[in-house]
């Protein structure tokens, strides 16, 4: 585990229903196990003054990010809806960045793309981080092949030390291995995997 100060924040990516919960629409093996690491990885950033910040997807009910409008993911995380909702047993202690509201694949937390034109933009995350004096992240959360890989992927393109936690990340693996070649990338990049 990296040291923890002032200057560090914790990301918690999308651990939402539709991902954590058995239950949810796009599951994610054992990714109702994240929670507790999260939780003590929460308190334990809290204790030395650093910040926790969040992500959710918050996908219209309608998106070119779904199969039934030309994506590839089944319905999920539509906004107001038990399947976005953070799962319940997390912790929360901070903002939430929401990505995806107006149809843009939001893998990342740091950036969103237009699916049509391939544009992209901002979410708040940087801004918040970098108002809060920000130097190191930890992530961890759902999932290890997607929305975890491009948000440690720009975090680092951003300048920041960034970890992800093995322990409490989960894989998708829509081909097997993807986690594993996601983790590769991550590590190319000069992402710590702990």
């Amino acid at each position: 585990m990296p040291d923890l100060d002032g200057s560090t924040a914790l990301i918690v990516v999308d651990v939402q229903n539709d991902f954590a919960d058995p239950a949810g629409s796009l599951y994610v093996r054992g990714g109702e196990m994240t929670v507790s690491v999260a939780n003590d990885l929460i308190e334990r950033v809290l204790q030395v003054g650093g910040r926790v910040f969040y992500t959710q997807d918050w996908h219209p009910e309608r998106t070119p990010h779904f199969q039934i409008d030309g994506g590839v993911w089944p319905i999920h995380c539509v906004r107001d809806t038990w399947g976005a909702e953070l799962q319940a047993a997390l912790r929360i202690a901070g903002p939430v960045v929401r990505k995806g509201s107006n149809g843009e694949d939001g893998y990342s937390g740091f950036t969103m793309r237009d699916p049509a034109t391939g544009e992209t933009m901002p979410t708040a995350l940087d801004d918040l981080l970098q108002s809060a004096a920000i130097e190191r992240l930890v992530i961890l959360g759902l999932a290890t092949d997607h929305c975890v890989k491009s948000t440690a992927l720009d975090a680092a393109s951003l300048g920041y030390q960034t970890t992800v936690v093995r322990a409490g990340i989960r894989a998708v693996d829509l081909v097997a291995g993807d986690g594993e070649r996601a983790l590769d990338a991550m590590r190319e990049a000069g992402v710590f995997i702990d």
